[in-house]
């Protein structure tokens, strides 16, 4: 597995993850559950990550739509 991104704002990850599944691109989310331990302050970025042979196709599609940033 692949980081494609980091991000806190859970919004745009949903976006993110619905952008490639549209595009045929399956990601997960790693350190989802982080806030259990942050209280929900948004502190600690999740992980958008792919399979080592979709990163390509992952970043092209992010990069398309000009979302290929950590935030």
């Amino acid at each position: 597995m692949v980081t494609i991104l980091r991000t806190t704002n859970t919004v745009r990850l949903s976006f993110l993850q619905a952008l490639l599944r549209d595009a045929g691109v399956h990601a997960e989310v790693f350190d989802g559950n982080i806030s259990a331990l942050e209280a929900g302050i948004g502190a600690f970025p999740r992980r958008l990550v792919v399979n080592d042979a979709l990163k390509d196709a992952a970043r092209r599609v992010l990069a398309e739509a000009d979302e290929l940033y950590d935030d």
